[in-house]
């Protein structure tokens, strides 16, 4: 049997659809529940880390928050992929942009994930693992941006564990070696689905310019990133 509810999520076995979305504020999963999900019920409430199941075009999708960082990710994450037997997640989330072309509320699409955590530590890997975007998820995310005139980049992101740096040295080192923003959870999401076989897609927003002080205010990030959550939810249909 499934090892449903956790300490962590009290839905049961077949409360969560085999696709996730997953953004980072449990406020922004009840915003994505309501304007896009139908026979919507919420099944988590723990820790106020909202979970909602609903169908999006007739297609089962549960959306669910997973909190900021690696550790909190990595939690929920690990437990929809081996726990709750979900097939997809698809992290909707900010991100800081470093590319001087990335404008604020740019969709990017996570080709792969650059991380200065050691999450890959616990897997004992004989070098370092590149944790990378399911392709077929990645290859349909662009098919779906550009079918909804969506301008979408596509390629490296930095999943930091550090928030407030104590200098820019390391996001100007980062931005040298073409990595296009900064954010705080793709690269568990992605070894987590490599480990367990599973796909998993981080599609990000660009909230704020950590290089030139440019960025969102709180309510905005929490309602404004629709083009990021179609292109998204675009993805659970089959015909996508």
């Amino acid at each position: 049997m499934p090892l449903t509810p956790t300490p962590h999520n009290s839905a049961v076995a077949g409360d969560i659809a085999k696709t996730v979305l997953m953004p980072g504020d449990p406020l922004r999963a009840k915003y994505i529940a309501d304007t896009y999900l139908d026979d919507v019920r919420c099944v988590n409430e723990v820790r106020n880390m909202l979970a909602f199941t609903g169908t999006y075009q007739g297609n089962p999708v549960t959306v669910m928050g997973h909190g900021m960082g690696i550790p909190s990710i990595g939690i929920y994450s690990y437990e929809l992929f081996n726990f709750y037997d979900v097939d997809t997640i698809i992290r909707v989330g900010s991100a800081g942009g470093y590319a001087d072309d990335l404008q604020l509320r740019d969709v990017v699409a996570a080709q792969g994930a650059c991380t200065n955590s050691r999450y890959a530590h616990q897997f004992n890997l004989p070098g370092d693992f590149a944790p990378i975007a399911s392709f077929d998820l990645l290859e349909r995310a662009v098919a779906a941006a550009r079918a909804q005139g969506v301008s979408i980049r596509v390629g490296n992101v930095l999943s930091s564990d550090t928030f407030y740096e104590e200098t820019t040295d390391a996001a100007l080192a980062w931005k040298k070696m073409g990595v296009l923003a900064v954010e705080m959870e793709a690269a568990a999401l992605y070894m987590n689905a490599a480990r367990a076989g599973k796909k998993a897609l981080c599609l990000l927003t660009i909230s704020d310019k950590p290089l030139t002080g440019e960025g969102l205010p709180a309510d905005e990030r929490q309602t404004s990133f629709n083009q990021m959550m179609e292109v998204a939810l675009a993805l659970t249909t089959p015909e996508a």
